[in-house]
């Protein structure tokens, strides 16, 4: 059996920390909303309310957000980040919104790239992925949690 350098356990853990942030991949960057190039300049506020059903318009275009999966990642990123909610208080607010006829949650795609894909060819489209999946030169409007909006 290897042993390692007797360091105390914090000094490796601060080791292995350092190591995780400078190795791409394995240090993950912030989920970030992405939306359409078409879509009007967005901030934190109308982010929530276009995933909260309150707004369904901006400035005439009609949006389109789009979530991810149930229990991905990025999704749970986002509640948290974003709305301020976990998975069972967004999907109950779902529930009773739907029920009273307020709207219906928005479309589910299964990955980063299928939302990438969907913002950049559908006007009005919003979602959110991983900041590393965004790329490099794409038309889209990025905004980060507690920031202005972005170009990209």
């Amino acid at each position: 059996m290897h042993r390692f350098p007797s360091l105390p356990r914090p000094r490796w853990l601060l080791l292995a920390a350092a190591l995780a942030a400078c190795v791409p991949g394995l240090a993950q960057a912030g989920v970030v909303v992405v939306a359409h190039a078409g879509v009007r300049k967005l901030d934190v506020t109308q982010v929530q309310r276009i995933f909260t059903g309150r707004v369904v318009e901006l400035g005439g275009q009609v949006l389109s957000p789009v979530n991810l999966p149930p229990g991905h990642l990025q999704r749970q990123r986002f509640l948290n980040e974003y709305l301020h909610q976990d998975e069972d208080s967004y999907t109950a607010y779902w529930t009773v919104r739907r029920y009273v006829g307020k709207g219906v949650p928005p479309r589910e795609l299964a990955s980063g790239s299928e939302v990438i894909g969907h913002v950049m060819n559908t006007p009005g489209a919003i979602g959110y992925v991983d900041e590393s999946e965004v790329p490099s030169g794409a038309n889209i409007q990025v905004v980060r949690s507690g920031a202005a909006s972005a170009p990209r």
